[in-house]
Protein backbone atom coordinates (compact mmCIF):
# COMPACT_ATOMS: atom_id res chain seq x y z
CA UNK A 1 0.00 0.00 0.00
CA UNK A 2 2.86 2.09 1.08
CA UNK A 3 4.29 1.70 -2.64
CA UNK A 4 1.16 2.48 -4.24
CA UNK A 5 0.57 5.76 -2.30
CA UNK A 6 4.39 6.69 -3.33
CA UNK A 7 3.66 5.45 -6.91
CA UNK A 8 0.92 8.08 -6.94
CA UNK A 9 2.91 11.20 -5.40
CA UNK A 10 5.60 10.35 -7.63
CA UNK A 11 3.42 10.71 -10.68
CA UNK A 12 1.39 14.06 -9.48
CA UNK A 13 5.03 15.47 -8.35
CA UNK A 14 6.37 14.65 -12.34
CA UNK A 15 3.76 16.03 -13.86
CA UNK A 16 3.51 19.10 -11.45
CA UNK A 17 7.61 19.55 -12.28
CA UNK A 18 7.57 19.12 -16.04
CA UNK A 19 4.76 22.32 -15.71
CA UNK A 20 6.97 23.82 -13.18
CA UNK A 21 8.75 24.81 -16.80
CA UNK A 22 6.40 26.86 -17.74
CA UNK A 23 7.52 29.81 -15.66
CA UNK A 24 11.04 30.27 -17.36
CA UNK A 25 9.26 30.33 -20.59
CA UNK A 26 6.91 32.57 -19.15
CA UNK A 27 9.87 34.94 -17.59
CA UNK A 28 11.63 34.42 -20.94
CA UNK A 29 8.93 35.52 -23.00
CA UNK A 30 7.98 38.46 -20.33
CA UNK A 31 11.79 39.69 -20.65
CA UNK A 32 12.02 39.79 -24.32
CA UNK A 33 8.10 41.61 -24.60
CA UNK A 34 9.39 44.06 -22.26
CA UNK A 35 13.21 44.80 -24.09
CA UNK A 36 11.50 45.23 -27.59
CA UNK A 37 7.94 47.15 -26.44
CA UNK A 38 10.52 49.99 -24.26
CA UNK A 39 13.41 49.66 -26.02
CA UNK A 40 12.67 49.31 -29.40
CA UNK A 41 8.75 50.24 -29.59
CA UNK A 42 8.14 47.10 -31.57
CA UNK A 43 5.59 45.38 -29.11
CA UNK A 44 4.78 41.60 -29.58
CA UNK A 45 1.09 40.23 -30.29
CA UNK A 46 2.09 37.25 -28.88
CA UNK A 47 3.68 37.73 -25.14
CA UNK A 48 -0.13 38.34 -23.59
CA UNK A 49 -0.98 35.15 -24.98
CA UNK A 50 1.91 33.02 -24.25
CA UNK A 51 2.13 34.17 -20.28
CA UNK A 52 -1.86 33.52 -20.06
CA UNK A 53 -2.08 29.91 -21.15
CA UNK A 54 1.20 29.21 -19.69
CA UNK A 55 0.10 30.19 -16.30
CA UNK A 56 -3.31 28.33 -16.85
CA UNK A 57 -1.69 25.54 -17.27
CA UNK A 58 0.87 25.85 -14.77
CA UNK A 59 -1.79 26.59 -12.23
CA UNK A 60 -4.00 23.50 -12.68
CA UNK A 61 -1.73 20.75 -13.64
CA UNK A 62 -0.26 21.62 -10.40
CA UNK A 63 -2.79 20.93 -8.60
CA UNK A 64 -2.62 17.52 -7.59
CA UNK A 65 1.46 18.06 -7.44
CA UNK A 66 1.06 20.55 -4.43
CA UNK A 67 -1.91 18.28 -2.75
CA UNK A 68 0.59 15.20 -2.69
CA UNK A 69 3.18 17.65 -0.70
CA UNK A 70 -0.21 18.55 1.41
CA UNK A 71 0.90 22.29 0.51
CA UNK A 72 -2.80 23.78 -0.13
CA UNK A 73 -4.04 26.30 2.17
CA UNK A 74 -5.66 25.50 5.43
CA UNK A 75 -6.18 26.86 8.69
CA UNK A 76 -2.95 25.68 10.39
CA UNK A 77 -3.28 27.35 13.69
CA UNK A 78 -6.41 25.30 14.73
CA UNK A 79 -5.15 22.31 12.64
CA UNK A 80 -1.78 21.21 13.45
CA UNK A 81 -2.99 21.59 17.50
CA UNK A 82 -5.54 18.44 16.94
CA UNK A 83 -4.26 14.95 17.57
CA UNK A 84 -3.49 12.94 14.08
CA UNK A 85 -6.45 10.70 14.43
CA UNK A 86 -8.53 14.00 14.78
CA UNK A 87 -6.96 15.57 11.61
CA UNK A 88 -7.43 12.65 9.71
CA UNK A 89 -10.69 12.18 10.11
CA UNK A 90 -11.81 15.89 9.28
CA UNK A 91 -9.40 15.54 5.89
CA UNK A 92 -11.50 12.49 5.34
CA UNK A 93 -14.84 13.64 5.73
CA UNK A 94 -13.95 16.81 3.35
CA UNK A 95 -12.35 14.86 0.71
CA UNK A 96 -15.35 12.53 0.43
CA UNK A 97 -17.81 15.43 0.63
CA UNK A 98 -16.01 18.09 -1.65
CA UNK A 99 -12.70 16.66 -3.31
CA UNK A 100 -14.67 13.46 -5.00
CA UNK A 101 -17.93 15.08 -6.34
CA UNK A 102 -16.15 18.57 -7.22
CA UNK A 103 -13.47 16.86 -9.32
CA UNK A 104 -15.15 14.01 -10.31
CA UNK A 105 -17.87 15.99 -11.98
CA UNK A 106 -14.72 18.53 -13.34
CA UNK A 107 -13.38 15.46 -14.92
CA UNK A 108 -17.04 13.91 -16.30
CA UNK A 109 -18.41 17.14 -17.68
CA UNK A 110 -14.67 18.01 -18.55
CA UNK A 111 -14.26 15.23 -21.30
CA UNK A 112 -17.19 16.46 -23.35
CA UNK A 113 -16.24 20.19 -23.07
CA UNK A 114 -12.72 19.57 -24.24
CA UNK A 115 -13.36 17.30 -27.07
CA UNK A 116 -15.75 19.95 -28.64
CA UNK A 117 -13.51 22.41 -28.13
CA UNK A 118 -11.01 20.42 -29.98
CA UNK A 119 -13.43 19.42 -33.02
CA UNK A 120 -14.30 23.17 -33.52
CA UNK A 121 -10.66 24.08 -33.27
CA UNK A 122 -11.70 26.83 -30.62
CA UNK A 123 -9.51 29.74 -30.55
CA UNK A 124 -9.38 32.87 -28.18
CA UNK A 125 -11.66 35.52 -29.26
CA UNK A 126 -9.79 38.00 -26.92
CA UNK A 127 -6.36 37.39 -28.62
CA UNK A 128 -5.10 39.64 -31.59
CA UNK A 129 -3.45 36.18 -32.74
CA UNK A 130 -6.47 33.77 -32.76
CA UNK A 131 -4.52 31.56 -30.09
CA UNK A 132 -6.07 27.94 -30.21
CA UNK A 133 -7.67 27.26 -26.79
CA UNK A 134 -8.63 23.57 -27.22
CA UNK A 135 -5.24 22.28 -26.45
CA UNK A 136 -6.05 24.25 -23.05
CA UNK A 137 -9.63 23.01 -22.75
CA UNK A 138 -8.03 19.26 -23.08
CA UNK A 139 -5.86 19.83 -19.65
CA UNK A 140 -9.71 19.99 -17.89
CA UNK A 141 -10.12 16.43 -18.20
CA UNK A 142 -6.38 15.81 -17.30
CA UNK A 143 -5.74 17.40 -14.80
CA UNK A 144 -9.20 16.33 -12.45
CA UNK A 145 -8.19 12.69 -13.50
CA UNK A 146 -4.82 13.46 -11.77
CA UNK A 147 -6.66 15.57 -8.63
CA UNK A 148 -8.85 12.37 -7.94
CA UNK A 149 -5.83 9.87 -8.06
CA UNK A 150 -4.30 12.00 -5.68
CA UNK A 151 -7.52 12.16 -3.85
CA UNK A 152 -7.45 8.53 -3.59
CA UNK A 153 -3.98 8.56 -2.21
CA UNK A 154 -5.42 10.94 0.55
CA UNK A 155 -8.03 9.29 1.78
CA UNK A 156 -6.26 5.91 1.96
CA UNK A 157 -3.56 8.59 4.27
CA UNK A 158 -6.74 9.21 6.35
CA UNK A 159 -7.85 5.63 6.84
CA UNK A 160 -4.59 4.74 7.66
CA UNK A 161 -4.02 7.27 10.46
CA UNK A 162 -6.86 7.13 11.85
CA UNK A 163 -6.29 3.35 12.09
CA UNK A 164 -2.52 3.70 13.61
CA UNK A 165 -2.36 7.09 14.84
CA UNK A 166 0.81 8.35 12.77
CA UNK A 167 0.27 10.17 9.48
CA UNK A 168 2.10 7.43 6.84
CA UNK A 169 4.64 8.54 4.62
CA UNK A 170 4.51 10.74 2.10
CA UNK A 171 7.23 12.47 -0.51
CA UNK A 172 8.74 15.37 0.36
CA UNK A 173 10.73 18.13 -1.85
CA UNK A 174 13.47 19.96 -0.48
CA UNK A 175 12.09 22.57 2.89
CA UNK A 176 13.17 26.16 4.26
CA UNK A 177 15.36 25.47 7.39
CA UNK A 178 12.54 27.50 9.29
CA UNK A 179 9.97 25.42 7.99
CA UNK A 180 11.77 22.09 9.49
CA UNK A 181 12.43 24.06 12.64
CA UNK A 182 8.78 24.93 13.57
CA UNK A 183 7.56 21.27 12.72
CA UNK A 184 10.27 20.01 15.08
CA UNK A 185 9.49 22.40 17.89
CA UNK A 186 5.96 21.55 17.55
CA UNK A 187 6.77 17.62 18.27
CA UNK A 188 8.80 18.53 21.28
CA UNK A 189 12.08 17.76 19.61
CA UNK A 190 14.20 20.53 21.60
CA UNK A 191 17.63 19.05 20.89
CA UNK A 192 17.17 19.02 17.25
CA UNK A 193 16.13 22.27 17.16
CA UNK A 194 18.82 23.80 18.84
CA UNK A 195 20.94 21.84 16.52
CA UNK A 196 19.27 22.93 13.47
CA UNK A 197 19.44 26.31 14.49
CA UNK A 198 23.44 26.14 14.96
CA UNK A 199 23.52 24.68 11.28
CA UNK A 200 21.73 27.54 9.95
CA UNK A 201 23.49 30.23 11.91
CA UNK A 202 26.44 28.32 10.74
CA UNK A 203 25.59 28.00 7.05
CA UNK A 204 23.94 31.82 6.97
CA UNK A 205 20.20 30.36 6.65
CA UNK A 206 19.06 31.93 10.01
Amino acid sequence: MENFLLFIDRLSAGVGKAFGWCIIIMTLGTCYDVFIRYLLRAPTNWAFDVSYFLYGALFIMAGAYTLSRNGHVRGDFVYRMWPYRVQASIDLVLFIIFMLPGFGALFYYGIPYAAQSWHIGEVSIYSPTGAPVYPHKMLIPIAAALMLFQCLAEIIRCIICIRDGVWPQRLHDVEELDKIVLERAEHGDYQVVKELEELGVRKGDI
